[in-house]
């Protein structure tokens, strides 16, 4: 008899190291708050009625660094925040971990980046990046005005950390936002992320 509860807690141990479902296009994004470096909420259904761009990031990584040291990713962030796109920098590394940076450390390398997101959300408890199952930084998603996901996945398809190979990349969220926002049809929905892990 003793050894059904420990099956079971078997069961349960391996159940909870499953990763949650990726969110998918075509499916509504899962909602979240998230506090931002200044400890302020923000909700997803802030920017109902916006197109909005979700970047997993953390600084650590070489693969977000070469997005920042090429200024690809501030590039994007410019480019689209003036088309009246939110962009959100989300930073889902657990508050325990080695690698998780505060709400002030967060805003100081943003800031050192000349980035120019909407706002750096602090999801010190994973549940953001579980929820959207985000493997990878970066690891973006683009929702449009309904709060349908319409992307999902690598930011370009240059899979290097070589901040060189950002240049001439097909960016996917650039096509995935230019399509949209012109009541067309995204053409590449779904790809599959790369970088380094999500730190959980």
């Amino acid at each position: 008899m003793r050894l059904l509860p420990t099956a079971l807690s078997a069961c349960f141990a391996l159940a909870c190291a499953f990763p949650a479902p990726a969110a998918v296009p075509g499916a509504a994004a899962p909602g979240f708050t998230i506090a931002d470096t200044a400890g302020r909420p923000v909700s997803l259904a802030d920017y109902r009625g916006r197109y909005v761009v979700l970047e997993w990031t953390n600084p650590e990584c070489p693969f977000v660094q070469k997005h920042y040291v090429s200024r690809n990713m501030q590039g994007l962030q410019k480019e689209w925040g003036a088309k009246d796109v939110v962009w959100l920098s989300i930073n889902s590394t657990r508050a325990t971990h080695s690698e998780f940076k505060s709400g002030d450390e967060m805003a100081r390398w943003m800031s050192a980046q000349g980035g120019e997101p909407k706002a750096t959300l602090i999801d010190g408890t994973s549940g953001a990046g579980r929820a959207y199952g985000a493997k990878t930084t970066p690891h973006m998603f683009v929702v449009d005005p309904t709060g349908k996901l319409i992307y999902a996945g690598a930011i370009d398809d240059r899979r290097s950390a070589n901040p060189a190979d950002a240049k001439g990349a097909n960016n996917y969220v650039r096509a995935a936002l230019t399509e949209a926002t012109a009541g067309k049809p995204v053409s590449v929905a779904s790809t599959a992320p790369y970088g380094c892990s999500v730190k959980y």
